[in-house]
């Protein structure tokens, strides 16, 4: 099992109280070149715009972000965990995509998904349709986005997009383009869009209903005529080490249930590193095959080494 890298931009208000963005920037630097640095699979940037909750502390957005961390390190690989589609057009993320691909030499993971943060929508200005349009509108902009990375002239009309001739050059590097990773859980349709559109998954629940979740989407592969196998499982954790579980669980945020479903403190990342071995294990046995990671000590570098000391084998 792959450990990846949950970078830290402000979501969870990590830059509260810092006055100066140039210096808060920096440290996302710094962060991005220690997880290169120490092994970790990926480096997955959140792709909001506010924080959860109040707003008002710094949030860098993520596709920039991560253009400027391409230049700043030469072996993780770069994602978005995800790029809420409605806030993009489509074809300019097939544009946006292939860039990020080229710039990165050939480390684009790109993520997508039909988007959830209500209140992020709403104050920014977009629409905020439920859940089933959002799919549909997801599922015609991977048709557009897969098709303009073809690089031939796409012609589209859907019921939400449209093209007309658009061509995309350069296509990026990857062959036959960078692989797609869709999130969520959603176990009629959007398992099925990963079934149909995604190279990698990503479900974010404890072990025990990430493999249920798998064994629906190993269905929907069936069904479409898909090798499950051909597709790289993957989930989100949150890490606090600490001396005793118990302090551990003291300190899982209160932002928790927002992002995590069920009980955190029984599944996650949370205790002595013995706990977390033993967590580590569970999510291996679960099928994961990439356990992305976010920490308490988001802006301390030294939790990552220390992390990577102890379960990064490189």
């Amino acid at each position: 099992m792959k450990l990846s890298y949950y970078l830290p931009t402000g979501t969870t208000h990590e830059f509260a109280g810092h006055t100066d963005p140039i210096a808060a920037f920096g440290k996302v630097v710094e962060l991005a070149k220690a997880a290169d640095e120490t092994g970790f699979a990926t480096i997955w940037a959140p792709d909001h715009f506010i924080p959860f909750g109040p707003s008002g502390s710094y949030v860098f957005e993520a596709w920039t972000t991560l253009a400027a961390l391409a230049r700043e390190t030469g072996t993780a690989r770069l994602g978005q965990l995800v790029t809420g589609n409605g806030y993009r057009n489509p074809a300019l993320l097939a544009k946006m995509a292939s860039t990020l691909d080229v710039v990165s030499g050939g480390r684009l993971t790109f993520g997508i998904g039909a988007g959830w943060y209500e209140d992020e929508y709403h104050a920014f200005g977009y629409d905020f349709p439920g859940a089933g349009e959002r799919l549909r509108r997801l599922e015609e902009a991977l048709r557009i986005i897969t098709a303009l990375w073809t690089g031939n002239p796409v012609t589209f009309e859907g019921r939400y997009y449209g093209t007309d001739g658009a061509v995309n050059q350069p296509t990026g590097v990857q062959r036959p383009h960078p692989p797609v990773m869709i999130a969520g859980g959603g176990e009629k349709v959007t398992l099925r869009l990963v079934a149909r559109y995604g190279d990698l998954c990503n479900v974010q629940e404890s072990p025990g209903e990430v493999r249920r979740k798998y064994g629906i989407l190993a269905r929907h592969c069936e069904e479409v005529g898909r090798d499950y196998s051909t597709i790289t499982k993957t989930s989100t954790s949150y890490c606090i080490i600490a001396g005793t579980d118990e302090e551990a669980r003291a300190a899982i945020p209160p932002w928790a249930p927002l992002v995590f479903p069920g009980e955190l403190a029984e599944y996650g990342l949370i205790g002595t590193v013995d706990t977390i071995r033993e967590r580590l294990e569970g999510y291996r046995e679960a099928g994961v095959d990439e356990l992305i990671v976010g920490f308490h000590d988001a802006l301390d570098p030294g939790t990552l080494r220390t992390f990577a000391r102890e379960f990064i084998t490189t």
